[in-house]
């Protein structure tokens, strides 16, 4: 009979984390999963159970660790087959000194990476970000030969502190040469939440069903269903072909007003802005409002990526974009969050 199969999961309490160790354990891995206090061990175990036989939920466990800290790394590492590297800070304000996130980000990257490589682990993916491919500068279909310019005026701390962490990760592999590498690179991740604990990228489907704002800006994202961007670290996993590869997790492009005029239609009832705000108003507003200034670089912008390689390599079949925001929704209303 063959062993069982280890996956280390960092950063197990996030939205997408935990669908990433729901598809783990349903495939039938075992997970340990990194925490940085155990206090959250039982929130994680509660969240899987309803989706999990007792049997597949008897393989997840956890150890503490912080992305600051060589502590309890080498034992998180001890034995396992993969690295699923998720854990980084991710605001929905950008913070006045970007070493806040990109520190953070970068070290503990290449924390993960290096006491993996030192328990013997040969396979890492890693979960990037969508701005660490889109160059604001470029015209166009952007794919995974693209890569964010860290010199450009718009580009956010939190751009820079994924940008920086993945190219770390492709770094550390060239002194490991032995060490397989897979990035996923999701756009805005949308769909069902597994509890209540819902994170920074909900937020935004937050704010507009809640309808304070009288106006939304013009911005765009490309979208991913939660569960895709977690079948896409499964495959990455299982597949050797995968490596020493990007994949970007995008569905396709949606702007706010867009995401506005579908919630309106689906709950009429609702008080939801579908006008654009103008600019002036905007830059009033982010005087007062951290969020607003946070996202005034990329005003304007909607990125325009192909998810092709996810496709044809990987066999992903990608949610539509509508579908995982009206999963959002559904969720939040359905469970009192706005």
């Amino acid at each position: 009979m063959a062993q069982q199969k280890l996956a280390l999961i960092t950063g197990v309490s996030g939205f997408i984390a935990k669908h990433v160790t729901l598809r783990f354990l349903a495939a039938g891995w075992a997970v340990r999963g990194t925490l940085r206090s155990l206090d959250r061990a039982e929130e994680v175990r509660q969240a899987l159970a309803p989706h999990l036989t007792a049997a597949a939920l008897a393989n997840l466990s956890f150890v503490k660790t912080d992305l600051t800290s060589d502590d309890g790394w080498a034992s998180a590492a001890a034995g396992a087959q993969v690295l699923v590297h998720m854990a980084s800070p991710f605001p929905m304000a950008q913070p006045k000194d970007p070493s806040d996130l990109i520190t953070p980000a970068v070290q503990g990257t290449l924390r993960a990476l290096r006491f993996a490589y030192a328990a013997g682990v040969r396979r890492a993916v890693v979960t990037s970000s969508i701005v660490a491919v889109f160059d604001e500068n470029k015209r166009g279909v952007q794919d995974e030969s693209d890569w964010c310019d860290l010199k450009a005026k718009g580009t956010t701390a939190y751009a820079m502190s994924k940008t920086l962490a993945e190219k770390a990760a492709w770094d550390f592999v060239t002194s490991a040469p032995d060490m397989a590498l897979t990035c996923i690179n999701p756009g805005l991740v949308l769909g069902e939440p597994l509890d209540g604990h819902v994170g920074t990228s909900m937020d935004l489907v937050k704010r507009l069903l809640r309808g304070r704002d009288p106006m939304v800006p013009m911005l765009g994202f490309e979208c991913v269903d939660v569960r895709d961007v977690a079948e896409m670290h499964l495959r990455a996993a299982e597949r050797p072909d995968t490596a020493g590869k990007r994949y970007l997790a995008a569905a396709g492009a949606m702007t706010m007003p867009d995401m506005a005029r579908q919630l309106k239609a689906t709950y009429p009832q609702r008080r939801i802005p579908t006008k654009v705000a103008p600019m002036f108003l905007l830059r009033l507003l982010a005087l007062f409002d951290p969020a607003v200034k946070g996202v005034l670089p990329m005003v304007g912008q909607v990125p325009k990526v192909s998810n092709a390689r996810a496709r044809a390599e990987m066999g992903i079949q990608f949610t539509p974009p509508t579908n995982a925001l009206r999963a959002s929704a559904d969720w939040l209303l359905t469970n009192g969050q706005v």
